[in-house]
């Protein structure tokens, strides 16, 4: 049964259609070519250590207070990362029997294929991991692993969406845009939610996956992309002759004129979001450039995310060095940003079907992709995991590991995988998570969850990190054409056997 939002400045309910004014705003042609508007953290009342956030006020005491979640777009293999599968090493290159039918993506069934790279043990709690995610065997111990999560769809936009909203189609707010709505914003000069894509473009789907869909237009992600010159898009004026004067003049008339125009429509939450956008826009032109500037950070701390070996430029086939570099340079202004103020941060890797492959989709070739962009992820997100922890901040904050779905164990050709979306992994750290425990194994594959009666779903670990959060996620909804909507729809469990 679905309930009324506990937070009471929730959006006017929309209509099923959209007319003119409602179609240029949620194109985004109302906000005058200002990139980031619309993207930031909206009340500015902070929900910590128990006291009543922007919208009402925590369900129960929180253990966390923000979010990073890393992202990797094109489906990772569980099976070559963390899901270490002996019966795999036993059973290499014979015919693969699952014992059912399989309904596969492409021709992904051929003989059984053990991973390429090598496992070993790390830390007190013995975790199995792969040499090429060997970075992260420095904090296994500090890392929760879940390998029976269970997905819908072996399409990578659909199966995106429900890990990015909760929901298989488009049209729903991202988990982002969820806690910014529900706790706003802890630093009003930065946006609540920030996401920062992969260098080379977006993942499936793009910007839909951190849109705000029927909440405030204020809380979707504000796009960083720090390997650029110009990392936000028109931050600052572009002519000679725009002084600070004039641009706060025109800020302010601007905002004359939507309030007017506002006064005459009580009830639409959207021109307020505008309004927000652009005092956050101005404000950003004095944080941002600070927050985004790395060059002052200590050698060591450069060395710690692998930026001390950065190149200008690197050769034209997918490389160890160039993954380091931009995904470690993504988790250390993720850092920055977070103990700044904002409140989610989403991290992507790979961008949409690219040939050759800048993704993890490696159906033709798991050595010459996953190696890389594996390596890159773990020296980074290690990286990250070291740096909050030396920081004090790992304690209240959560970061999850996830991907559309796994990859099969059986082979593509010789050397690839096709998409699994019957199980894959996910993991989380910090912010109320107990560390060294591994929860729900996968079958002797790594096929399906070897109790397949009782998976784990998104819906459950988007639950838990609300739950982390303060927020009980049956009671953070908004009404929509009729139905009260939330994050995980009508599903989710908190899994409690990872709250420490």
């Amino acid at each position: 049964m679905s309930t009324r939002s506990a937070f009471p400045h929730k959006p006017a309910e929309a209509g099923p259609l959209l007319d003119r004014r409602n179609f240029l705003w949620e194109s985004g042609g109302g906000l005058g070519g200002i990139a980031l508007a619309a993207m930031l953290g909206g009340e500015t009342a902070a929900a910590e250590d128990g006291k009543p956030g922007a919208h009402g006020g925590l369900h129960h005491a929180p253990k966390a207070k923000r979010v990073v979640q890393l992202f990797m777009s094109g489906a990772a293999s569980h099976l070559d990362m963390y899901d270490y599968k002996p019966e795999l090493i036993k059973h290499h290159g014979k015919k693969s029997d699952f014992g059912e039918h399989v309904e596969a993506f492409q021709n992904g069934l051929g003989p059984w294929m053990k991973s390429p790279f090598e496992f070993k043990r790390y830390g007190r709690c013995g975790k199995h991991l792969s040499d090429i995610v060997a970075p992260l065997g420095e904090v296994a111990d500090e890392m929760a692993f879940i390998h029976n999560l269970v997905g819908k769809t072996g399409v990578h936009s659909q199966a995106t969406y429900l890990q990015a909203t909760g929901f298989q189609r488009p049209g729903f707010p991202g988990v982002g845009s969820w806690v910014s709505y529900g706790l706003g914003a802890i630093n009003e000069d930065l946006p609540s939610f920030v996401v920062l894509p992969d260098h080379r473009g977006y993942g499936s789907n793009g910007p839909k996956n951190w849109g705000s869909a029927f909440l405030p237009a204020d809380n979707q992600g504000t796009e960083i992309f720090p390997q650029r010159e110009n990392p936000i898009n028109d931050i600052a004026a572009r002519a000679d002759f725009i002084s600070g004067a004039g641009s706060r003049a025109g800020l302010e008339l601007i905002n004359k004129l939507n309030r007017g125009y506002q006064d005459k429509r009580p009830g639409d939450s959207r021109l307020d979001s505008r309004i927000r956008s652009y005092e956050l826009a101005a404000r950003m032109q004095l944080s941002a450039p600070e927050a985004l500037d790395i060059s002052r950070e200590p050698k060591e701390i450069l060395e710690l995310y692998g930026l001390h070996k950065a190149r200008k430029k690197y050769p034209a086939e997918i490389n160890v060095d160039e993954e380091i570099e931009y995904f470690g340079r993504k988790c250390l202004m993720a850092r920055r940003l977070l103990e700044r103020g904002v409140r989610f941060v989403q991290i992507w890797s790979g961008n949409d079907n690219s040939f050759p492959r800048r993704n993890w989709d490696s159906h033709e070739d798991i050595p010459r992709d996953h190696r890389p962009l594996s390596l890159g992820m773990a020296t980074g997100a290690a990286a990250l995991i070291k740096d909050l922890r030396r920081r004090g901040l790992l304690d209240d904050t959560i970061i999850l590991w996830t991907t559309e779905f796994g990859r099969m164990p059986s082979t593509q050709g010789s050397k690839g995988r096709d998409h699994n979306p019957y199980v894959f992994s996910n993991w989380l750290c910090g912010g109320g998570i107990k560390g060294g425990v591994t929860h729900g194994p996968s079958d002797q594959w790594g096929y399906k969850p070897l109790d397949r009666a009782n998976p784990t779903r998104v819906y459950d670990i988007h639950a838990t990190i609300l739950h982390l959060l303060g927020i009980d996620h049956e009671k953070l909804t908004v009404r929509h054409n009729g139905i009260d909507r939330r994050l995980t729809d009508v599903h989710g469990n908190v899994i409690r056997e990872l709250l420490a």
